[in-house]
């Protein structure tokens, strides 16, 4: 792919970046060749030299990737928020995480609850166990993954699954019970950026300009993202 624009983006763009990527191509006539991964995933694989000529990780992984130097700091845009919600498999009792002492409640009573080891919404699911008291609990059953937790719903391996909720959308034949309550956690803002090494930055530039635009919204909302 000769013109292409090489995309490394967080998992919680994935289930929005096919049709807007689509969109792009359709009306710049540059490919976007797009990679997903977690963003602390995704920052290790930089430090460790891959190259892009955008990416779309959570705000405080390209501020530190514009503070090395290495994403043009111009060139960032705030994309969406996202909150950490629960899911479960379709047809499955929807528990009751509307309190704090309700999550608590349905967490400890779960057989299984599927969380991210290296994922933004790992790393808060364990800091949030423990400040209700129950990691020890929950741990002893948990089932962390590296993937996208819903599909631990589908292979039966857990019956609550926890991530950003536009990743939790991109499994069939699971529903969303909702985002764990807002006063427990603070949304996470994904931004893109190019990288200062890029060789294409017409094409990237443009296609930042097109993802911080208002035609992206409806998109983004679709996909369970607050634009």
């Amino acid at each position: 792919m000769k013109h292409a624009v090489r995309l490394l983006s967080t998992f919680g763009l994935k289930g929005a970046m096919g049709e807007l990527a689509a969109q792009f191509e359709a009306a710049n006539g540059a490919r976007i060749d797009a990679d997903f991964a977690p963003t602390l995933g995704l920052l290790e694989r930089l430090r460790q030299g891959e190259m892009a000529d955008v990416l779309i990780l959570t705000r405080e992984g390209l501020d530190e990737l514009v503070a090395k130097g290495a994403v043009v700091a111009a060139s960032v845009v705030d994309l969406a928020r996202s909150h950490v919600g629960i899911a479960v498999k379709a047809g499955a009792v929807r528990p009751d995480i509307a309190s704090e002492e309700a999550l608590r409640k349905t967490l400890l009573g779960a057989r299984s609850v599927a969380y991210s080891r290296i994922g933004a919404s790992g790393i808060f699911f364990a800091d949030l166990i423990k400040r209700l008291g129950i990691a020890d609990a929950i741990n002893a059953k948990a089932t962390i993954t590296t993937g996208l937790t819903a599909e631990r719903l589908i292979t039966g391996e857990a019956d609550l699954a926890v991530q950003q909720i536009s990743e939790l959308k991109q499994v069939a034949g699971v529903e969303i019970v909702g985002p764990i309550p807002t006063s427990l956690q603070t949304p996470v803002v994904f931004s893109a950026g190019r990288m200062a090494a890029s060789e294409r930055i017409e094409a990237a530039d443009a296609f930042l300009k097109f993802l911080g635009s208002s035609d992206t919204a409806s998109v983004l909302r679709a996909a369970g993202l607050e634009p």
